[in-house]
């Protein structure tokens, strides 16, 4: 992948009917480091051969050569045979991506993780594969290699991709697995799970470094060497490509948060699929704040909430909370029309604004009280040393409502079941405890 790009570039879009907006695409070309210059747009079905209309093609490659843009960026899908056409059409030297293209690259950009670039690789090797199968089909049909200038084919090429398909998969598994035990080692230390999901640009970011804004993350502590204590807000799509995790503390629980990379519309299944080790950080949490805008329309909110639980109850058991962030972008009256047409997908909604603060405690009670309840526990345990090590550990790991040192130690303490077997079992080490 190349580094950021500081070109020029034009972006195209074709819809079947209604007004193309280009509003995401160009979101996406600032993103990758591209000003956009001129935008060429078209309502028509489309065409096999150039996707947009023979006419709207040679209009796009005139902004091109009048603009002197480098590039041309397209909010539709292009097949190998519209991509050929296409650069044949565009002045020599102008790199030409689709959306998905486009995406890809802005990834690349940003993985700054082993898990990351491989999940970059994947994506790319899968976005290759149909390409690579075509040129293939299209060669043998002509039977001669580089059909219509396709390029020269190699029907080695298809197995060679599948295999690196499916080596980068079982490298990623393996990932997977190491994430999952360190999950669990989080959850036997009393920490609860909570991931922020939704799509780019919805203040996920902000929305962090508000929860966890006066804490400072002990790197070294040992327990969890991922943990980050820092997480970009930028107004950029894709910022947070990887996982950035950080502690917050509630009046009773230690609680981890995760941000996650956003989701984006009209992702294609295979493109979705190259990152799900990322979302697995949101299907394995005890609980999922999912964050919107809700300064955007109605409708495209309720399409955004309808995808992204799609996304999250393929395979999440957690319960969802709905997060309407930027309350501070509409008023009153605003905010509760949308509470009401919402109702059915976002019951019972936070609002907050992480940019003011707004609504951020009764958020924080909200993760307290959507959390796993806590079990109560009271141990009785002989003055000794090693029940002073106990007690220290479910200081540590518990929320302590009361010690009393007298002859014996009694502590009163409610935690995570977990938590609450793992002190038993350390009690009986201890001595035999005489339960109150």
């Amino acid at each position: 992948m190349t580094g950021t790009h500081d070109g020029t570039a034009v972006v195209a879009k074709r819809v079947d009917s209604g007004e193309a907006d280009t509003e995401e695409i160009r979101e996406l070309a600032r993103a990758a480091g591209y000003e956009v210059v001129a935008e060429v747009t078209q309502t028509r079905t489309e065409d096999p051969a150039t996707c947009l209309g023979e006419g709207k093609a040679e209009e796009l490659a005139r902004v091109v050569e009048a603009t002197e843009a480098r590039a041309v960026l397209f909010d539709n899908r292009l097949g190998p045979y519209q991509t050929f056409n296409l650069g044949n059409l565009l002045p020599e030297g102008v790199e030409l991506m689709d959306r998905f293209r486009l995406i890809l690259e802005i990834f690349g950009q940003r993985a700054n993780t082993k898990k990351a670039q491989l999940q970059v690789e994947l994506a790319e090797l899968r976005y290759e594969l149909p390409r690579a199968e075509a040129k293939v089909s299209l060669a043998k049909r002509d039977e001669r290699p580089g059909f219509m200038g396709l390029g020269e084919y190699d029907e080695s090429r298809e197995e060679d991709i599948k295999k690196q398909i499916s080596n980068i998969r079982a490298e990623l598994d393996r990932i997977e697995e190491t994430d999952e035990h360190r999950r669990e080692q989080r959850r036997e230390s009393g920490f609860d799970l909570v991931a922020l999901a939704g799509y780019t640009n919805a203040g996920k970011s902000t929305l962090l470094r508000q929860l966890a804004t006066d804490l400072d993350v002990d790197e070294n502590e040992g327990l969890h060497p991922d943990l980050d204590p820092t997480a970009e807000s930028e107004d950029r799509l894709f910022t947070t490509l990887g996982t950035t995790t950080r502690r917050m503390e509630t009046d009773r629980r230690d609680v981890l948060l995760t941000d996650t990379v956003g989701f984006i519309s009209n992702l294609p299944h295979w493109l979705v699929e190259s990152f799900k080790s990322t979302l697995s950080e949101v299907y394995r949490a005890d609980l999922v704040l999912l964050v919107v805008d809700v300064s955007e329309p109605i409708e495209e909110i309720r399409e955004r909430l309808v995808t992204s639980h799609d996304t999250l109850y393929e395979r999440n058991e957690a319960p969802i909370v709905t997060v309407l962030n930027k309350v501070d972008r509409v008023d009153e009256a605003e905010l509760e029309r949308k509470r009401q047409a919402l109702s059915s997908l976002a019951p019972n909604p936070v609002a907050v604004s992480a940019i003011e603060s707004t609504g951020i405690e009764e958020l924080k009670s909200r993760i307290d009280g959507e959390l796993p309840p806590f079990e109560r526990e009271r141990l009785v345990l002989p003055m000794c040393d090693d029940a002073m090590s106990l007690v220290s550990w479910v200081h540590d790991n518990a929320h302590v409502e009361d010690v009393d040192y007298g002859e014996q130690v009694v502590i009163s303490f409610e935690a995570r079941p977990s938590i609450v077997e793992q002190a038993r079992a350390r009690a009986s080490d201890v001595a035999a405890p005489v339960e109150a």
